[in-house]
This record gives structure tokens, C-alpha cells and sequence, in this order.
């Protein structure tokens, strides 16, 4: 049971919905993610009252978007994955490198070693903060970090590729809707996230759902998708349960530590879209795909926007993931190399 009395959250799915519409209507890219997002941000800092996350909100829109982003693998898609491993490897490699930007910054602004790197890595905010408790990182920085680096993405990159690089070619993907198949789906893609969470592992309620629907789709070949609105209803979930992580004092706390994150952000984002640019050159692959798998955001939320503009989901997905994993497998040991190098030498 949450600790989360229903008086402090009741409102969240509301102001979430609300936005959602609103931001329908003025024909906003992700607008049930964004608007949810931004409501709910603006209703915490412009008002006393401080909406709370939904117990489990989150979890359950990572659940239903993990089994949507898993249907649009098919057989001849991992194929197609597969053919272009190399440049999926090279593209996570260069996002994750290129976070080296943002952790130059904070030093160069007197922040300690383990802050400016763990908030700066492209990782999950959960899974920097566990690295950062680790090695002595200011873990509310690092949390603030990594979460506002989170909303930049999501808040500017749609919108980026909605108005100036155009809506996407037409549905490629199937659009038939079997229930059969959706029921044996989602109970099993809980199971594996409650049994994903119970190992500690990162990201449990997206990776997990997203694994076995992929499996199965592949297996059998389904070219099924989810009902009309199930993408709208994770994305609601997702964007409400992130809006409640800002408020007026996070914006307030330190001015100059979020905008060297807005900065670090701004020029891993151009890094990534340069080397996207001459990936598509050399491999004739689509450049908004290829720009979108190579952002430094979070993999449900840039899959979710490969999805809305008719882009390749597979091949954003599977860069994503390739990011994420170089993040959590390579980061601890780089830092703390690193930190012996600086160590043995004049020390900060």
C-alpha cells in the first residue's frame, strides 16, 4: 500500500487530464506526455497546492507504453535491427561520450567530481542516484540533474521535430487490435516487471513489459497494436507522475547549477544530432530517427515521439537501450578510474 494519503493525489489525474486536452487542441506533439507534464508543473509552482504522484501511476503508464513499443517489432524489423547493430553501437557510443560535455561544465563551476558526473550521464534518474550514493555524489543534485535533463528532452525534442523537420511519413505500422493476444500480453508483462523489480534491476515496469511483448511479437508475428487511446493513456500516466517532481523550490534551489544543466543538455542534444546527420549520410537511414535514438531523454519518451511522427520505433527503441546499457555498465568503472587518476595527481 502507498504511504500516500488519497487527499494529496486525488487532483494529479485531473490537472494531468486537463492538460492532456489542452494541449490536444492546440495540436502539441506528445500532448498527453507534455500536457500533462506542464499542468501539473504549473499547477505545483504557481499554486500552494502540491499534487503528489500517483501511487503506481507512473509504473502503469511504463507498463502499457512497454507493451505498445514491443508490438512494433516484427521479424523482418530485427532484421533490419540487426543489419545495422554497428550503427546502433556507434550512435549510443557517441551520446554516452558526449555527456562529457555536461560533466566539464559542472566542474569548471566548482561542483565535486561524483555530483558532475553522475547528474550529467544519459542513465535513469533511479539508477545514477544509486551510482552517486555509491561514490559520494550530492544525491539531490544528482536527482535534480537528471531529472531536469529528462523534461528538456521531453518538452523541446517533439516539438523540435513536429515544426521543423515535418510529421513523419504514413503509418507503417499495423494498426488491428487483438484482444486475445493483448490479455495474455499485459498480465504477462507485469509478471515479468514484478519479477524485473524484484532483482533490482533498472527500469523493470518498461523494460520488462517491453521484452516479453517484443519476444512474442517476433515469435509470432502478430502486426497487432494497442486500442485506440492506449499510447494516450501511458503517456498521461508517464507525464503526470514526472510533473511531480518540480516545484517552485526546485527551480528556486540552485539557478545556476539547473542552467548549467539546461546548457550541458542543449549541447549533448547538437553533439548527437551532428553525428546523426553524417550516420544518415553514410547509410542513407532516415536523420529524424536516427537524431531521435541518439538523444540523451528517456527511452519510453523518445520511443513514444518515434511513435506519433511515424518513425522507426524498433531502431529508436534499440538505441536507446544500447545507450542506457553503456550508462549503467560503463559508468561506475569510468568514474571511479577517473577518479583515481585525479586522485593520485594535484586533487580539486
Amino acid at each position: 500500500m502507498s504511504d500516500r494519503p488519497f487527499s494529496t493525489w486525488w487532483g494529479t489525474p485531473l490537472v494531468g487530464l486537463l492538460g492532456g486536452v489542452l494541449a490536444s487542441q492546440v495540436g502539441w506533439p506528445l500532448p498527453w506526455m507534455v500536457g500533462s507534464l506542464l499542468a501539473i508543473i504549473l499547477v505545483r509552482c504557481l499554486t500552494p497546492w502540491q499534487l503528489a504522484e500517483i501511487p503506481g501511476g507512473r509504473k502503469c503508464g511504463q507498463w502499457v507504453v512497454g507493451i505498445g513499443i514491443g508490438l512494433h517489432f516484427t521479424p523482418v524489423v530485427i532484421e533490419q535491427v540487426l543489419s545495422h547493430f554497428g550503427l546502433i553501437f556507434i550512435g549510443a557510443l557517441v551520446t554516452s561520450v558526449s555527456s562529457v560535455v555536461g560533466v566539464w561544465l559542472m566542474l569548471r563551476t566548482g561542483e565535486d567530481r561524483a555530483t558532475a558526473f553522475f547528474s550529467s550521464m544519459p542513465g535513469g534518474s533511479g539508477e545514477m542516484v544509486n551510482l552517486g550514493a555509491r561514490n559520494g555524489a550530492i544525491l539531490s543534485n544528482v536527482a535534480a540533474g537528471q531529472s531536469l535533463r529528462v523534461l528538456a528532452v521531453v518538452l523541446c525534442v517533439p516539438a523540435i521535430f513536429k515544426y521543423l523537420m515535418g510529421d513523419g511519413g504514413p503509418p507503417s505500422h499495423a494498426t488491428v487490435v487483438d484482444w486475445r493476444w493483448l490479455m495474455l500480453l499485459f498480465p504477462l508483462g507485469a509478471l515479468v516487471a514484478w519479477g524485473w523489480e524484484r532483482l533490482k534491476q533498472p527500469n523493470p515496469w518498461l523494460f520488462g513489459p517491453l521484452l516479453i511483448s517484443a519476444m512474442i511479437s517476433v515469435s509470432f508475428d502478430l502486426h497487432i497494436s494497442l486500442p485506440q487511446g492506449g499510447s494516450q493513456l501511458g503517456q498521461w500516466l508517464i507525464g503526470s507522475g514526472l510533473g511531480c517532481h518540480f516545484n517552485r523550490a526546485f527551480f528556486r534551489r540552485a539557478p545556476s547549477f539547473i542552467g548549467r544543466t539546461l546548457l550541458g543538455t542543449a549541447l549533448t542534444m547538437s553533439i548527437a544530432a551532428l553525428c546523426a546527420l553524417g550516420l544518415s549520410a553514410l547509410t542513407q537511414l532516415d536523420l529524424r530517427s536516427l537524431t531521435l535514438g541518439m538523444m540523451p531523454g528517456g527511452i519510453a519518451e523518445m520511443s513514444l515521439t518515434a511513435e506519433v511522427l511515424q518513425l522507426s520505433v524498433p531502431l529508436v527503441t534499440a538505441m536507446q537501450v544500447m545507450r542506457l546499457l553503456f550508462v549503467l555498465f560503463l559508468a561506475e568503472p569510468l568514474f571511479r578510474y577517473w577518479d583515481r587518476k585525479a586522485c593520485a595527481g594535484p586533487k580539486r
